[in-house]
């Protein structure tokens, strides 16, 4: 799966700009980055969010126990990679019928917390329990919601493209050829919010996280760590 934002709707990380500029390797445009995903993974399917950015994904090649999924309503577009092991007691709760899959359930869940409930994102998070990572985008309010599984168990990564996009793909090697040493692994257990300042840890919203600079010769140019953790939330090396 792909999903490629303008610095209209993601501020970009100081830390993959750093990397990126430390030590300086090809990137290409947004525009190439997705035309190189759909002509790479046949059949595919895109959508193009206006000047904001697009998404994209296909079938192809994807892990058995790690299905990826797209829908869209109500001006909420989700991109959905793994299956959550308590979907059916999360679809009786959000009152979904018995045939919705993960990415419907995460709509409906953002849809609550954005409309009705006086909960925050991280305790949203936190009902979710699986393997999985989701790229989700409100189009009525610009505001964009990417979160990792606390473990890891679905790969995905951030980057940042030659006209300044960002951009994340569980495709390690196709960022790679775009953004250059200015990409990251997402961390695990972490959600990014645009509307709710940036990167953090769901199970410690209020513990900061930063980066760490990856050695020269690694692939990723940094990794993350939350504050008061004893663990990287992200691979040191690929």
């Amino acid at each position: 799966m792909l999903a490629v934002f303008s610095g209209a709707v993601v501020e970009v990380p100081a830390e993959l700009v750093a990397a990126g500029s430390r030590t300086p390797s090809p990137k290409t445009r947004a525009a190439e980055l997705v035309n190189r995903f759909l002509g790479g993974n046949e059949p595919a399917v895109s959508m193009q969010l206006g000047d904001l950015g697009s998404l994209a994904y296909s079938h192809t090649n994807q892990a058995l126990l790690r299905p990826r999924s797209f829908a869209a309503k109500d001006e909420i577009f989700c991109l959905f990679e793994g299956v959550l092991d308590n979907l059916g007691r999360l679809s009786q709760q959000y009152g979904l019928s018995k045939g919705a899959n993960e990415v419907l359930l995460v709509i409906e869940a953002y849809k609550t917390l954005r409309d009705r409930a006086p909960y925050p994102v991280s305790f949203m998070l936190s009902q979710l329990t699986g393997s999985y990572a989701f790229v989700l985008f409100d189009k009525s309010t610009s505001s964009l919601l990417v979160a990792s599984d606390p473990e890891g168990k679905v790969p995905l990564f951030w980057g940042i493209t030659a006209d300044g996009c960002v951009a994340f793909s569980d495709d390690i090697d196709m960022l790679k050829a775009s953004c250059g040493k200015s990409l990251a692994s997402f961390p695990q257990g972490c959600f990014y919010s645009n509307a709710l300042g940036g990167l953090k840890c769901y199970e410690n919203p209020k513990n900061k996280v930063t980066a760490v600079p990856a050695n020269e010769e690694e692939i990723c140019g940094a990794t993350f760590k939350v504050e008061g953790s004893t663990f990287l939330t992200a691979l040191g090396s690929i």
